[in-house]
C-alpha cells in the first residue's frame, strides 16, 4: 500500500520497476514513514501512532538515503520527500556510499524503458528549459564582453558554499552499464567526482555526508580537468549565480547523463529542455589538419569532417568542447546571441 502511494506521487503509478526501486531503497517501515510526508518529527509520530524517538531514526535514515529532504540540513526536524522521480534518481545515486550494483540495474532498466521518455515527453511540454549550456572557461576566456553568468570561474569564486559528489548518472553507467567513455568516474575516489554542489545544495551533501566539501581553488582545478575530459558545463536557465534555486553544476557528457537519455528515448530534441549558450564554434580552416579530435569530442553531432572540419551552427550548443580539445587552436568560439538570451 505504501509502495503504491509513493509510486502516484512520484508520478509512475502503475510501473513495476519503480516499486522495484523502492522496495530496494526502503523497508515497509521507511516507506510507511515517508507517505506521512511533510511533516515534523512530532507531526509524523502522531499521524501514525509511533514513537517519537523511532520515527526521529527512520527520518535520520531517509535523509541518508536521499528520500527525505529536512526544510534544515542541521537540525532536521520538519522534512518533505524528493520532489520528483528526477530528484529521487539523482539524491539517492549521487552519493559516495552508492556502490550498489543491482540498484544502478534497477535504475538503468526503469530509465530505459519508461522514465527516460516520461521526463523527457514532460520537460518539452512545459515548454521551458530548466538548463543552460555555460562555455568552457578555457574556450572563451580571452574574448571581450564575457557576462558573470557565462564565466564558469568566476561562478565559482561567487560561491559560499561548494561540494562535489560523484554523478548519479555515471554511477548508473558504471555498475549497470559499460562505462563513461569520456571521462573516469569513481564512486571511490573523490578526485574523479564531477557534479558540483553550490549553496544550499551544497551545503545538503556537506550535512547528509553524500559528498565533500571543495575550496573555490580546488573547483577551479576540478573545472580544468572536465574541460580537458570534454565535458559540458550545465546551470539552471537563468542569469543568476548566487541564489536559493541555484544548487547544482552538472557537468554532463551525452552517453550518461539525463538530459541526453531523456532526449534520445522520447525522440524530443534536447534543445526542448536544454539552452544553448550565446556562443557557437568555427573553424580557422588554415589552421585544421582535419585530425578529427573534434568530431569526437562533440556531444551534439554539430561537427563534420572533410578536408577540414566544419560546425553546424544550429546543431552547436556553444559548449566549447571542442576549442579546448584542438590541439592545433584552429577551432575558436564567437558570440551569435546578444545577452537578453538568458533570462535574469
Amino acid at each position: 500500500m505504501h509502495y503504491e502511494e509513493l509510486m502516484e506521487r512520484l508520478g509512475f503509478p502503475s510501473s513495476e520497476l519503480l516499486r522495484k526501486i523502492l522496495e530496494h531503497l526502503m523497508t515497509p517501515e521507511e516507506a510507511r514513514i515517508a507517505t506521512a510526508l511533510p511533516g515534523s518529527v512530532d507531526e509524523i509520530a502522531e499521524r501514525l501512532s509511533m514513537d517519537k524517538s523511532r520515527v526521529e531514526e527512520v527520518l535520520e535514515g531517509l535523509f541518508r538515503k536521499g528520500v527525505a529532504i529536512p526544510k534544515d540540513f542541521k537540525e532536521r526536524n520538519y522534512y518533505r520527500l524528493v520532489r520528483n522521480i528526477v530528484q529521487l534518481h539523482d539524491a539517492t545515486l549521487a552519493s559516495k556510499h552508492m556502490r550498489d550494483p543491482e540498484y544502478a540495474r534497477l535504475w538503468k532498466e526503469f530509465g530505459e524503458r519508461e522514465a527516460h521518455r516520461v521526463v523527457g515527453e514532460f520537460f518539452a511540454a512545459t515548454g521551458i528549459k530548466f538548463g543552460r549550456v555555460v562555455p568552457a572557461y578555457n574556450a572563451i576566456k580571452d574574448l571581450p564582453g564575457v557576462l558573470p553568468c557565462e564565466n564558469i570561474v568566476e561562478m565559482m569564486r561567487a560561491q559560499k558554499k561548494i561540494a562535489v559528489v560523484p554523478c548519479s548518472c555515471r554511477n548508473v553507467t558504471r555498475f549497470a552499464g559499460d562505462g563513461c567513455r569520456y571521462t573516469k568516474e569513481l564512486v571511490e575516489d573523490e578526485k574523479t567526482w564531477k557534479c558540483v554542489q553550490v549553496g544550499r545544495g551544497a551545503e545538503y551533501v556537506i550535512e547528509r555526508g553524500s559528498g565533500i566539501e571543495l575550496s573555490v581553488d580546488e573547483a577551479i582545478e576540478l573545472i580544468e580537468r572536465m574541460e580537458e575530459d570534454g565535458l559540458i558545463h550545465t546551470w539552471p536557465n537563468t542569469a543568476k549565480i548566487v541564489d536559493r534555486t541555484v544548487t547544482v553544476n552538472c557537468n554532463c557528457c551525452s552517453d550518461c547523463c539525463e538530459n541526453f537519455l531523456a532526449s534520445k528515448h522520447s525522440g524530443v530534441p534536447v534543445s526542448a529542455f536544454l539552452e544553448k549558450s550565446r556562443y557557437v564554434a568555427y573553424v580557422d580552416e588554415d589552421l585544421c589538419v582535419a585530425c578529427g579530435l573534434c568530431v569526437q569530442r562533440c556531444h551534439f553531432n554539430a561537427i563534420t569532417l572533410g578536408e577540414h572540419a566544419a560546425v553546424d551552427e544550429d546543431k552547436c550548443f556553444g559548449c566549447g568542447v571542442c576549442v579546448v580539445g584542438c590541439k592545433q587552436g584552429a577551432i575558436k568560439m564567437k558570440v551569435v546571441r546578444r545577452p537578453e538570451h538568458i533570462p535574469p
